[in-house]
């Protein structure tokens, strides 16, 4: 369990997971709207050395980020408006991991994807500004966990 205790913390624990972010990786933030999952991943580009404006890719559900503006390249995908697998299947996920690094909001909505060595982060609303975060680690991801 990690408890972030302000905005700051979200932005500089995102960063630190950015670092050791490599092409394919899935990272999957759940948590209730609000919970602070745009503001990780705003922080997970910073770690990647991006410094432009990340807004939720709620509407365009995608929003791919590639060098030079990031060491390495990354697709933030919101799922929260996808509701069958018919939506997944026309994102083409599969095509975007192999090209990329994935930051996944509302992973739930992958329930079919077998993706077994994503991380995935769960964000829970302590109070307006601090968060609880825990996490499910994958073998994967064990020789980068914790971050440091």
């Amino acid at each position: 369990m990690i408890v972030l205790q302000s905005p700051e913390e979200s932005l500089a624990f995102g960063a630190k997971l950015g670092a050791v972010l490599r092409t394919a990786d899935v990272v999957a933030l759940s948590g209730p709207l609000g919970a602070g999952k745009t503001l990780v991943t705003k922080g997970i580009l910073m770690g990647l050395g991006y410094d432009g404006d990340v807004p939720s890719p709620s509407f365009p559900l995608m929003i791919p980020y590639e060098p030079p503006a990031v060491s390495v390249p990354l697709t933030h995908i919101d799922l929260y408006r996808i509701h069958d697998s018919a939506g997944l299947t026309e994102l083409g996920l599969a095509d975007a991991r192999a090209e990329s690094a994935l930051v996944v909001e509302w992973p739930d909505r992958l329930v079919n994807e077998g993706w077994k060595d994503m991380l995935l982060l769960f964000f829970e609303i302590m109070s307006n500004t601090s968060r609880v975060l825990t996490a499910q680690v994958p073998p994967a991801w064990e020789s980068r966990w914790p971050l440091r």
